[in-house]
């Protein structure tokens, strides 16, 4: 058998969402940090949500235990479509469960000359 048979989802990833196909709020991008506001917490006892849960929601809340993640990552983890996972985030906003922060804009991040210097410093010093 392939391992791509052996990876492939059993149930279709729209029933994560309960056959939605939006997020109850448009302002999440791929570049969107997920941070789980519950934060590191001792293994085995139970994420401190609500029950009702989905599973996907769970799972979701346990990978961002011990930090944060972007929403593209998260969906690479679960190994779901970036638009279902936005549809999981959005209901877990909703709750305040989790928290979601935009990317940063372009024009706010370092200029691509500084970050060439501090590289060519860094390779410098690690040859020396």
């Amino acid at each position: 058998m392939s391992s791509s048979r052996n990876s492939r989802r059993l149930v279709p990833a729209y029933l994560a969402t309960s056959g939605r196909a939006r997020p109850s709020r448009n302002t999440l991008d791929r570049l969107s940090l997920l941070h789980n506001p519950a934060g590191p917490g001792p293994s085995g006892t139970g994420l401190g949500g609500p029950d009702g849960l989905r599973p996907e929601e769970r799972r979701l809340l346990e990978l961002l235990r011990p930090g944060s993640l972007s929403l593209a990552e998260a969906a690479a983890h679960l190994r779901l479509p970036v638009s279902v996972v936005k549809v999981l985030v959005a209901d877990l906003v909703d709750t305040g469960l989790l928290h979601a922060r935009p990317p940063v804009p372009a024009h706010r991040l370092p200029e691509r000359e500084l970050l060439e210097k501090v590289l060519d410093g860094l390779r410098t010093l690690k040859s020396s």
